[in-house]
């Protein structure tokens, strides 16, 4: 097989990297990819957020299936459009994306299938958002959500009434996210811990994948600003089978049950992020895609042949339920921009990324890094992800860590404690 993978950060790197160890691929083309996807695939330029460009490429390069990373063009509806042409891609259409475009859609949505989630109220207007806080209904912390895409950052849990309301005006007063904040969701804050699960599904089966926990704060013991995301390890702990059989039958299967009641078939990878609640899991949010970071350490998981499973989902012929996972644990550490996610400078060389390779069980993926003559620069705000396996998390997050203290660049910066509650919760 031929599969063109589209996008260009850490997620695209190791779904390129995992599908190029396949014997079944025969190439994989990357779109526009970065500079570490050089090494395990052909890039090629694209702007992945154009439909057509995406469908044109795809076409020119005659590729059997197309695997779309981020979410973007999935929102712009780039399988309907693959679809329409009648070519192979991986991924929701955009009415089904909306189950992450939209928060106001998912938690209706879920409302009317019985999913479990936080109570809420979707508010139109900054005056409607401020009276809903003024009635205390929701008590504090709140949880207050920009209704559209924000890269991961348009959640702000306000902890009293004033930062609820800068919060509120922030978004739909001074529009910090553009129209993402044009509506927003206020919901009731969730006691327990959270954790991901992540399905591929055709439709109407599915497969769950390994789980995975996250780490969205900037700063050490979960403190900052949210990011897309600092670092995460798989599996989680606070997921066994029981737990795992619980959330397929209250949530996944529900969700992929509702969306084709509702004309919105889904096909791809839907990832349920979780609160583990005194009274059960429940949703806190849903992306229509594989994570980032967490599919740097769920999908080197994944035992056996990876591209035929996403070849069945997207025809809508998933013949298996499950699928093989290696044991050992894996933990990856986001090394991230200085003043990341908020102004960074980029075009800093990077140095020590043969030697972070070097450090036996480490795979280093790449997200915003570019090629600047015999160099590679720094090119985001999260610029490589450094996963480690071992034989259990002590070892993973050693190893991790010895892999990204060897790399530098200026103004360089990551978090400390990843996995560190994955150690808790595995050994005391």
């Amino acid at each position: 097989m031929k599969l063109l993978v589209i996008g260009s950060g850490a997620r695209e790197h190791a779904l390129a990297w995992r599908l190029a160890r396949d014997g079944s691929v025969g190439e994989v083309v990357c779109a526009p990819g970065n500079a570490g996807i050089e090494q395990c695939a052909r890039v090629t330029p694209v702007e992945a957020g154009d439909p057509e460009a995406v469908l044109a490429l795809a076409e020119r390069e005659a590729a059997d299936l197309t695997v779309v990373g981020p979410e973007v063009p999935l929102t712009r509806g780039v399988a309907d459009r693959f679809a329409a042409a009648g070519r192979l891609l991986l991924g929701p259409t955009r009415l089904a994306a909306e189950l992450e475009s939209s928060k106001a859609f998912a938690k209706q949505f879920m409302a009317r299938h019985g999913v479990p989630t936080a109570r809420c109220q979707i508010c139109e207007s900054p005056e409607v958002a401020l009276a809903v806080l003024a009635t205390r209904q929701f008590g504090y912390p709140v949880v207050i959500k920009a209704d559209g895409l924000a890269a991961g950052k348009g959640v702000v849990v306000a902890t009293d009434q004033l930062n609820a309301s800068v919060a509120i005006r922030a978004m739909m007063v001074d529009r910090r996210f553009g129209d993402a904040g044009a509506r927003i969701v206020i919901e009731e804050f969730m006691e327990g811990q959270e954790a991901s699960v992540f399905a591929l599904t055709d439709g109407r089966r599915a497969v769950l994948l390994p789980t995975a926990q996250d780490h969205k704060r900037a700063f050490d013991n979960d403190q900052g600003p949210n990011t897309g995301g600092m670092g995460a390890f798989a599996p989680s702990p606070l997921v066994d089978d029981a737990m795992l059989d619980r959330v397929r039958d209250t949530i996944v299967m529900p969700v992929i049950e509702g969306m084709r009641a509702e004309g919105r078939e889904f096909r791809g990878f839907l990832y349920a992020g979780l609160m583990l609640t005194a009274d059960g899991p429940k949703v806190v949010e849903f992306n229509v895609r594989m994570g980032d970071p967490e599919a740097q350490v769920v999908l080197p998981m994944i035992d056996g042949e990876l591209a035929p499973l996403l070849r069945d989902a997207a025809a809508g012929r998933l013949g298996q339920d499950t699928c093989r996972v290696r044991e050992w644990p894996r933990v990856g550490v986001v090394i991230a921009s200085a003043g990341y996610p908020d102004k960074y400078e980029t075009g800093k060389p990077i140095s020590g990324l043969g030697a972070a390779a070097s450090v036996p069980g480490v795979v280093v993926f790449h997200a915003g890094t570019a090629r600047r003559g015999n160099d590679i620069v720094t090119a985001g705000g999260r610029v490589l992800t450094v996963v480690g396996e071992g034989q259990d998390y002590r070892q993973a997050v050693s190893r991790a860590y010895e892999g990204a203290r060897r790399i530098a660049f200026d103004g360089a910066f990551m978090r400390k404690d990843i996995g560190q509650k994955a150690i808790r919760a595995a050994h005391g």
